[in-house]
């Protein structure tokens, strides 16, 4: 058996966000959120992952989203490599989640209240909500959680694999008294669980996402997990069509490159190390994919790819999996 990795975004979402993972998603979150303790007992997924309609390079909305009983909304995603300002990215995003229930919620009570003034008192117009409107507002408000699984290290200040952020009083570290933001990061480099180690429910779908492109079978100790079982199934290669693989398998070269060139900048310290670093990087990743497809690839063709532009190696990148021999190739290269 061979399975896709979760850590791809594209993976993430149909593994965690399918119309068939309710039970998966419940599983993980009670894992991460609750200590492994039952308290989410159902959710519906929003916007979920269709198998009949396949996701593109372009896509965006790779996220997963659930609401939860108690009309509580979870945001879960997955990201590789770090970006400047993410951990703005992330809070922004939450308070976003949070503050868009009241722009529903308002517009909907605002049709109301005009509807009844037409009806029954003819008035002209009212500059300023009733006090009963605002409080109904406030009070539909429901808690909002993100759960951001990271790549890379987001705390040094740690060595914690899950870091869990409130709202708190800075000095008698008391809680605000609505829980409504909730912050919550799953940092994959801090994992160093081996499969013997595994022993909580949290353990165990940490490894599932950090390792699960390493198995070549379902572990007896993943395996005992039904949900875990089951995202394993999912995650299986053999399950998923022509035109998954060749979309995961494109999104997981484009991401490596990308903090692969990321790395390799940083080393360098200077902007033009940074875009050499990506160039190498990307022109590996293009031959081992089209030695990959197409074996050994002829000296005159590879020199014709080293001489490719970063944005043209990114481009050929993504088109390799439309080439059915090197005749595409050669003529891809003519064209550019």
């Amino acid at each position: 058996m061979k399975f896709i990795s979760p850590k791809v975004d594209y993976a993430f979402k149909k593994i965690f966000g399918s119309e068939q993972s309710q039970q998966i998603l419940i599983s993980f979150l009670n894992a991460i959120i609750y200590g492994g303790e039952p308290t989410i007992q159902s959710l519906t997924i929003v916007n979920p992952y269709n198998p009949g309609q396949v996701m593109t390079l372009k896509d965006t909305c790779l996220d997963v989203k659930a609401v939860l009983s108690d009309g509580s909304t979870i945001v879960i995603e997955i990201q590789i490599a770090g970006v400047s300002a993410f951990s703005k990215q992330v809070f922004y995003n939450l308070s976003k989640g949070y503050s868009n229930q009241l722009s529903i919620g308002e517009n909907h009570l605002s049709r109301n209240v005009v509807s009844d003034e037409e009806n029954n008192a003819k008035s002209a117009c009212f500059s300023r909500k009733p006090d009963f409107v605002t409080d109904a507002l406030y009070l539909s408000l429901t808690p909002v959680i993100t759960v951001t699984v990271t790549d890379f290290i987001m705390f040094n200040e740690t060595t914690n694999v899950i870091s869990n952020f409130v709202l708190q009083e800075q000095t008698d570290n008391f809680e605000y008294p609505d829980a409504e933001l909730q912050l919550i990061f799953i940092e994959l480099p801090k994992f160093k669980k081996t499969l013997a180690e595994l022993s909580s429910l949290s353990d165990k779908w940490i490894y599932f996402i950090k390792e699960a492109a390493t198995l070549d079978a379902i572990p007896e100790n993943l395996g005992e997990i039904n949900e875990i079982e089951l995202a394993l199934n999912i995650a299986n290669q053999a399950e998923m069509t022509v035109e998954e693989i060749e979309v995961v398998e494109r999104r997981g070269i484009i991401l490596q490159g990308k903090e692969e060139g990321r790395k390799e900048g940083k080393e360098e310290g200077k902007e033009e190390g940074r875009k050499e670093g990506r160039i190498t990087q990307a022109i590996a990743l293009v031959k081992r994919s089209l030695q990959k497809r197409f074996g050994e690839i002829p000296a005159a063709t590879i020199s014709q790819v080293e001489s490719l532009s970063l944005a043209e190696l990114e481009n050929l990148t993504e088109d390799i999996f439309d080439f059915t021999g090197l005749p595409d190739l050669l003529n891809w290269l003519e064209e550019h």
